[in-house]
């Protein structure tokens, strides 16, 4: 596994220097990446931009067939692909492989949307219509949770929409998106998408770069205050998804062996490594015993290994600094709250942690206050709905939440209360391309996803005509 290039211009190239790329199950290095210079990446924006008029220019379905025809081939070498996720980001094969099909979804979605011009008044007098043309050159900015997932919540929208860019993934699982552009080399025309991996460097030399017309971040909340702060010089556009520390609210009346399940998939999913995750409970005191012990009996149960092994659910936490920061976080949880049995760090080779209950902590402490991105999770009582509807908002995140009932309206309307881009009702992390994300506070700007997301990578031109 050390068949990676850069993709720039349409060449496959060598980096300046070499990237070590670590298994989180083993803590050995399974391969190494070429590493861009920052002029190896200003080469690439550059050939971005000169790309950028003829693929403007080329007809919309032209553009559809090409971002099909990105899918087709993901599809088909979806083996390979799984296989390079699963020993750089850690997480099981089946996951690996949902994601990559997960991915092709929604590239083949995007292949489907149109970009007609909309009528605004066709009178006597004059003609408006209101075109969507591409922004330009565009920066992509991918994390280490979901290399290929979270490309394809971005690539296929500004591909369609008649934009070039260039990708970054993250230093720590560069692989899989690398590979990515060796097989798309000869599908997408020189220039239009090119690839470049490096440490961790590189972002800001490319969110602060003078060729690009747009950045579009999938991070953490401090790097998209860095990001835009850097954009700002130049009014760079911006997409960010950031952070979320997302509440779920579990009313009194709920089965609790049915709800527990959902929830502790909700939040231990891709071990706790998802924007959009649990991170904070909220449980009645009716049923909060019994809530606590159903989750931690489903903690106790959970094989957490190596994803290459049969029978593995969860795998390690990515990378060292976040294995470092989660056994930080869960210190100062031991002192402020009541582990479960059952969880914890894992002796042993690999960035590993079980899924890990918290109960009665203190709602000071940093697994609260903070998104902990990783498989430990807080569990607060609560007796009053405005209460608990005041603790849930009390945070600089607004990504996502959840509340479960049976009684539906009951928990619509305590959905209507919570600050966030989404709140779902009976369920948590649903997610299909035609629903858009958006982040409320610190949670993120703009939208991915669905339509919406489409025209983030779009400028308004209006054509005014007089008739008379």
């Amino acid at each position: 596994m050390n068949d990676f290039a850069l993709l720039i211009d349409g060449a496959l190239v060598p980096g300046s220097t070499e990237l070590p790329v670590i298994d989180p199950a083993t803590e050995q290095t399974f391969s190494t990446v070429p590493a861009a210079s920052p002029e190896q990446l200003d080469r690439a924006v550059a050939a971005a931009g000169a790309a950028h008029p003829s693929w403007a220019a080329t007809p919309v379905d032209e553009r559809r067939r090409i971002v099909s025809q990105i899918a087709d081939t993901i599809a088909q070498h979806r083996q390979e692909l799984a296989g390079i996720l699963v020993r750089e980001q850690g997480k099981p094969l089946a996951a690996a492989f949902g994601e990559v099909d997960t991915a092709v979804e929604y590239i083949r979605y995007f292949a489907g949307l149109t970009l007609e011009p909309e009528v605004i008044d066709d009178s006597e007098l004059r003609r408006v219509e209101i075109h969507r043309v591409p922004v330009g050159v565009i920066g992509i900015i991918v994390p280490w949770n979901f290399p290929l997932l979270l490309l394809a919540f971005k690539l296929p929208a500004a591909l369609l929409a008649g934009n070039t860019m260039v990708v970054k993934p993250a230093p720590t699982t560069p692989a899989a998106t690398l590979h990515l552009g060796r097989l798309i080399a000869g599908i997408v025309p020189a220039g239009v998408v090119n690839i470049v991996s490096g440490g961790p460097e590189l972002g800001p030399h490319l969110s602060a770069h003078p060729g690009l017309q747009k950045v579009s971040l999938t991070g953490s909340t401090e790097t998209g205050k860095k990001v835009m702060a850097a954009a700002a010089e130049r009014l760079t556009r911006v997409t960010l998804e950031l952070g979320g520390n997302d509440p779920a609210i579990v009313l009194p009346d709920v089965d609790v062996e049915e709800v527990a399940e959902k929830v502790f998939h909700a939040a231990f999913g891709n071990s706790g490594q998802i924007c959009r995750a649990i991170k904070r409970i909220y449980v009645h005191a009716d049923i909060y015993d019994r809530f606590c012990d159903a989750l931690a009996a489903r903690a106790a149960n959970a094989i957490v290994g190596n994803g290459m092994e049969p029978g593995t659910q969860l795998g390690p936490v990515q990378n060292q600094a976040q294995f470092d920061r989660i056994k930080e976080i869960l210190a100062d949880a031991e002192s402020a709250g009541k582990v479960m049995p059952g969880g914890g760090v894992v002796d042993g080779p690999g960035y590993f942690v079980r899924p890990t209950i918290v109960r009665d902590v203190d709602e000071s402490s940093r697994l609260v206050v903070e998104e902990q991105f990783g498989p430990v999770v807080p569990v607060m009582p609560y007796t009053d709905i405005d209460d608990v509807v005041t603790r849930a908002n009390d945070s600089e995140f607004g990504l996502a939440a959840s509340v479960w009932s049976t009684d539906i309206d009951a928990a619509t309307a305590i959905a209507h209360r919570i600050s966030a881009g989404t709140v779902w009702v009976n369920k948590h992390s649903d997610r299909t391309p035609d629903v858009p994300i958006a982040g409320a506070k610190q949670s993120g700007i703009g939208t991915e996803l669905g339509v919406l997301g489409l025209l983030e990578y779009t400028q308004i031109k209006v054509i005014n005509v007089a008739r008379r």
